[in-house]
């Protein structure tokens, strides 16, 4: 399906008057029509609504660590006040020696050979940098629902909103409909690029090699880029678990730092773009890189030294942190059990850091209403699945508190949820009346 953005998004063109009375139309001209059809920043509502609560709200709701970088980090982010080198532009593409880390870490632990680096401003800037530069405002564009907040807006904002194409998951196992995908680049008017999050967030399901390798194939063979966001390649659960990164000309994978590291704060991650080696355009690196010199020209250069220090540290101390969240996924799951059981009703919590659960029938059209409920009288706060394209959800993060934090959360969550349940089968739904 196309998409449409809700009308109740799109940004007003009247502000209020100075002394607090009525709004009144402004003289100076409209913002852009795309920023308008851009959906608003669901974790900025959020962030809102929690501080307009009026007690104490336990957030499950951004997708956060709850730890801090790795000590070779720090001790990188303390040396690097004293370099010079970080009072100037660095290189666009990144540092050099952060990027040879990078190349050499890509194939040994992901299995990517051929493949460059573009060191950005985080994940989501090095998304834009591809929409940017991989497709024009006419192209389609392949988004599964449900889908990552800001992917979307990252399509929207550069011009592409009316060329989203909507692709749909297995309401049982909340995976990519891959058989819809073939059809679709079958047809006569087949999408630019597809992108697909794996580990997924909001969801945190875990795709199969199986599964990964036959979207880059059915990309492949149609000429049409893949996007993989690998933001959660760490965050795998379950013995034999695995995260696959599938190589390919035409398939980019976007990395981070923020989540494993717990580097939210210091803005870094990475493109891993094919080069001419596999059959990529030669000039592939060169026209991203146009992107990125033109909105931040670089990454900072403290937090990539900060990033290098991490790299170093080596992917044990990760993994440590990842199996320490065993416990906050568990009481998340347990939390989340009144609406149902894992494949009915409960989806994730096989990667990332989230776990995705259906809202009684009658909340399908009123997620938004049960999470500021929740907020307001459970003190506890998660993201309505309205903000992925699913209403009628919710997306539940479990790595942003500390195991007795997140136990805590947990519990106002689950006495939530059996309270609406009881309401939802009673009738008496707080919005319904």
């Amino acid at each position: 399906m196309e998409y449409t953005g809700p009308a109740s998004l799109r940004s007003a063109t009247v502000r209020a008057s100075s002394n607090g009375g009525p709004a009144t139309e402004t003289s100076a001209p409209p913002v852009s029509q795309r920023v308008q059809d851009t959906d608003a920043p669901c974790i900025v509502k959020t962030k809102a609504l929690m501080a307009s609560a009026g007690r104490p709200v336990a957030s499950l709701a951004q997708g956060v660590v709850h730890w801090a970088p790795p000590p070779a980090a720090l001790e990188a982010a303390t040396n690097a006040m004293s370099d010079p080198r970080c009072h100037g532009y660095g290189p666009a593409e990144g540092l050099p020696e952060l990027r040879e880390a990078l190349v050499d870490k890509l194939e040994k632990e992901n299995g990517l050979t051929g493949y460059d680096v573009m060191v950005t401003a985080g994940a989501n800037q090095a998304f834009t940098n591809l929409v940017l530069a991989l497709t024009d405002a006419d192209d389609g564009v392949v988004l599964f629902r449900p889908y990552y907040f800001n992917h979307l807006m990252a399509i929207q904002m550069t011009g592409g909103a009316r060329n989203i194409i909507l692709g749909d998951c297995d309401a049982t196992t909340q995976h990519p409909d891959l058989a819809w995908l073939r059809q679709r680049l079958e047809s006569p008017n087949p999408p630019k690029m597809v992108v697909i999050v794996n580990p997924c967030n909001p969801t945190g399901v875990l795709l199969s090699r199986a599964e990964v390798e036959e979207a880059a194939e059915l990309c492949r063979k149609h000429n049409v880029w893949l996007v993989l966001d690998d933001t959660y390649e760490h965050f795998v659960y379950g013995e034999g678990s695995e995260h696959a990164c599938p190589p390919g000309p035409n398939v980019i994978h976007v990395f981070s730092f923020s989540k494993a590291f717990g580097m939210m704060g210091w803005r870094v991650g990475y493109i891993a773009y094919p080069t001419p080696e596999l059959g990529a355009p030669a000039d592939l690196g060169a026209e991203i890189l146009k992107v990125q010199d033109t909105i931040p020209i670089c990454a900072t250069t403290a937090s990539q030294l900060v990033a290098l220090g991490a790299v170093r540290q080596g992917r044990e101390w990760v993994q440590e942190r990842v199996d320490g969240l065993a416990e906050n996924r568990a009481v998340v799951l347990d939390a989340l059990s009144p609406l149902g059981s894992v494949g009915d009703g409960i989806a994730g919590g096989e990667g990332a850091i989230y776990v995705w659960g259906r809202l009684p029938d009658t909340c399908t059209e009123h997620d938004e209403d049960v999470v500021a409920w929740l907020v307001r009288e459970h003190g506890v706060c998660t993201i309505a699945g309205s903000s992925c394209g699913c209403p009628g959800f919710i997306r539940v993060a479990f790595a942003n508190l500390e195991p007795k934090d997140c136990a805590e959360a947990a519990g106002r969550l689950k006495s939530g949820l059996q309270e609406l349940v009881r309401l939802a089968e009673a009738g008496k739904l707080p919005w319904a009346q």
